[in-house]
């Protein structure tokens, strides 16, 4: 019984289903490199400095919600 798994084992291929999914990889690789270049060209050149954030008289007070009233 060994011999005829192994046999069996001998003749897998990966079929049509392997190539399948193999070519969605590669699709799906190739429009997720085309978001990021055009999300990229969308960025500009240069960021605005922080200016506040590393000044450390200002301070970001924590905002209060509104309690709701019944």
């Amino acid at each position: 019984m060994t011999d005829a798994l192994a046999l069996q084992a001998e003749r897998i291929t990966a079929g049509p289903l392997g190539l399948l999914v193999v070519l969605l990889m590669g699709l799906a690789t190739v429009l997720l490199i085309r978001n990021m270049n055009a999300r990229l060209k969308r960025l500009p050149e240069q960021f605005p400095p922080p200016e506040a954030k590393d000044d450390p008289e200002v301070r970001d007070e924590p905002k209060v919600r509104d309690e709701p009233t019944d």
